[in-house]
């Protein structure tokens, strides 16, 4: 081989590893911007804010969560579906981005195909709490004094086919009872309705009451997971309470646009993986009751898909539209 020739060979090796190098870098360049769909405060705000700084650590990249609450957070998934699938933009979410295709009759986005889930972080139990004013001591008075008083209890959420809506009306259907839906723009009014009495019962995210709880404000009843909750050791579950087939955790997770490369995908989900398993994470999320768990891509995929199906039959049983 003549000299001239192998130096060009090596010229050519050399600009295309600069080439690849350069997309790489363009394809993980500068802030990460972490989409959340609802105003600050709630459980998948909170996630996001505590596990940002640990998974921006781990990609060597700045991590700006960007909080576009609206559209019982449509507006938000609508926007990762538009993003540029490289990496760039993420989405904290809970299980309650498997509803929407069956409550809405037009979105601008296909749940299955327009958006992929990345990373799984845990779930949380939800909390059956009443007003102070409400004459009832535990989950069975409660279900008696709404059977004995039709339509007459009110149930606040954070709006229609929002998570806390769904869990009631699950509720109603495993007690057979009737109460009447008060929506609300996000769960902060609400709380505070229910604090004032002009409701009688919310089921709520552990994060978003626990201090209402703590501090004599509200009551309450039981929690929803399978197990009793470490946040709340001392208050018995929905299924200790009677209702035996109630289990209602929803999950918090991480979503990328679709056709994001899986290469990219793979980095996310085991920076993610990373920061969940950091002991002052997982005790601050602990005491909202976000329970961590890591598990594979395609794991969190099979439960998306899943619950995807599962919602989508339940809110169609039950008539619900928004």
């Amino acid at each position: 081989m003549r000299k001239i020739e192998f130096i060009y060979r090596i010229g050519s090796i050399f600009f295309l590893l600069s080439a690849v190098s350069n997309v790489y870098a363009q394809e993980f360049k500068g802030p990460i911007t972490v989409l959340v769909p609802f105003a600050a405060g709630g459980t998948v705000d909170i996630a996001a804010r505590q596990l940002s700084k640990d998974i921006g650590g781990q990609l060597k990249r700045p991590m700006l969560v960007d909080n576009r609450g609206g559209g019982g957070g449509t507006i938000a998934v609508a926007a990762l579906a538009r993003a540029n699938p490289d990496g760039n933009t993420i989405m904290f979410d809970h299980m309650g981005v498997t509803f929407d295709a069956a409550l809405y009759e037009k979105l601008p986005y296909d749940s299955k195909l327009d958006i992929i889930p990345v990373a799984y972080i845990g779930a949380t139990p939800n909390v059956l709490v009443i007003t102070n004013s409400l004459p009832v001591n535990n989950i069975q008075e409660f279900i008696a004094y709404a059977k004995k008083r039709p339509s007459m209890v009110n149930y606040g959420s954070g709006g229609i086919g929002s998570a806390g809506h769904l869990a009631m009306e699950t509720f109603q259907a495993a007690t057979n009872t009737k109460l009447t839906h008060v929506p609300y723009k996000g769960s902060g009014p609400a709380i505070t309705d229910l604090i004032g009495g002009q409701i009688q019962a919310m089921l709520m995210t552990m994060a978003a009451i626990k201090p209402y709880i703590d501090s004599g404000q509200v009551r309450a009843l039981a929690t929803s997971g399978a197990i009793r909750s470490p946040a709340l050791p001392n208050l018995p579950t929905l299924k200790e309470s009677g209702l035996k087939d109630f289990v209602y955790a929803p999950w918090y997770g991480v979503f990328a646009p679709a056709k994001t490369p899986a290469s990219t995908l793979n980095q996310l989900h085991d920076a993610v993986n990373f920061a969940i398993q950091i002991p002052e994470n997982r005790e601050k999320l602990a005491q909202q009751g976000l329970e961590l768990k890591a598990l594979t891509r395609a794991q969190f995929q099979d439960i998306y898909n899943t619950d995807l199906e599962f919602w989508g039959s339940t809110i169609r049983k039950l008539n619900i539209k928004n």
